[in-house]
């Protein structure tokens, strides 16, 4: 175990586990699965991609033999437009080959997209198998593998299949951020000045303070842990209070909703989902601007955030009705109505159910 290692807890009440933070912590999954409890033995499914397995693949598998677990490893292809059902029945088919049983384990070793899909194949897999999550990007670190949301893509909107299956662990490795394309690591930084906007003002400030945060390699070590783990613990907060997103957790889909719309008409994969969340940040900041609820001083803060960051800022060219549908399709619609988070002031944020297409409209022309 690695006592520099650093340690959130996200304290549900039926399923609690911890976020461990450690540069070369990779190389302690073996042990750190022992220390929760998983037996010597144990079936293990390691899903990953060939980008990430090349470089990071055979550290896990070398500490999960050391510590007398039984892994297979299953190489599935990357890319948002990959996280379909095809892809989970080759993971279905990898768990049968491998016999796994229900005290077995699967590990997402990737991005978001993996984390997504394995997460979810691990919760539909004779019913609820465990799952460790091991994020490679900067984005999965601080959001998509903290929380227990996964799922995949329909044809006709974003993440509308899928289930709540919290992880019995999250083990994140700065230095696997060497191996990240800067584009990866920019779409990151979105999530995590999503993170400052919405209930973080000194690691929106700590941000603003930094000359580049547009690529790894401009970024001091210790800084990095910092807002990464800052980023991962506001994100277990606020699901420990909200699992099941009924209310409070909705505030994490602050620019998500513009931004899924982003996703769907441009196509899986034109944008990655960072990018298409800053351009979301830029229209719903725009919106609340609109609507009184934060000064433009503020909005023009985000977007130069955004920006330094390397972020797009400018809306798409997209059909204004093919917005407005999109947006119905949204799995947060609720009686016809599309929720939008907005900002009051940066590090405060409130849901608002009662926008208009013609809202909609102008802000969008103005932000394009």
């Amino acid at each position: 175990m690695n006592k520099d290692n650093h340690h959130i807890k996200v304290s549900l009440t039926s399923n609690p586990y911890e976020i461990v933070i450690g540069k070369n912590s990779l190389e302690c999954i073996g042990d750190e699965l022992c220390n929760i409890g998983f037996k010597k033995g144990l079936k293990v499914l390691v899903v990953s991609n060939k980008e990430v397995s090349d470089h990071y693949s055979d550290c896990i598998i070398k500490s999960l033999n050391k510590n007398n677990f039984n892994p297979k490893l299953l190489i599935i292809k990357a890319g948002e437009d990959q996280k379909n059902q095809s892809s989970i029945d080759l993971i279905y088919d990898a768990a049968y080959e491998a016999r796994l049983e229900r005290g077995s384990l699967m590990i997402a070793l990737g991005g978001g997209v993996i984390g997504d899909m394995t997460g979810f194949a691990a919760a539909t897999w004779l019913r609820g198998i465990h799952v460790v999550q091991i994020p490679t990007t900067l984005l999965a670190m601080v959001d998509a593998s903290i929380g227990g949301k996964t799922g995949i893509n329909h044809s006709k909107g974003k993440n509308l299949i899928g289930a709540f299956h919290q992880p019995k662990l999250v083990l994140i490795d700065p230095k696997t951020l060497f191996t990240l394309p800067s584009r990866e690591f920019r779409a990151g930084m979105a999530e995590i000045i999503k993170y400052g906007v919405i209930s973080d003002l000194e690691l929106f400030e700590l941000l603003e303070r930094e000359n580049n945060i547009s690529d790894f390699s401009t970024i001091k070590e210790r800084l990095l842990i910092e807002i990464i783990k800052r980023s991962a613990k506001s994100k277990a907060e606020i699901v420990v209070k909200d699992e099941k997103e009924s209310g409070l957790r909705a505030f994490l889909n602050y620019g998500h909703t513009f931004g899924h719309v982003i996703e769907n008409l441009c196509g899986y994969g034109k944008w990655l989902h960072g990018e298409a969340v800053a351009m979301g940040m830029i229209a719903v900041g725009q919106l609340a601007v609109q609507r009184g609820l934060w000064k433009e001083i503020d909005s023009e803060r985000q977007k130069g955030l955004i920006e330094k960051a390397g972020l797009p800022s400018k809306w798409p060219k997209l059909e204004i009705e093919s917005v407005l549908s999109s947006l119905q399709g949204d799995k947060k619609v609720k009686n016809g109505k599309v929720s939008f988070v907005m900002p009051l002031k940066i590090g405060d944020v409130k849901l608002f159910n009662n926008i208009s297409n013609k809202e909609i409209n102008e802000c969008l022309q103005k932000i394009s």
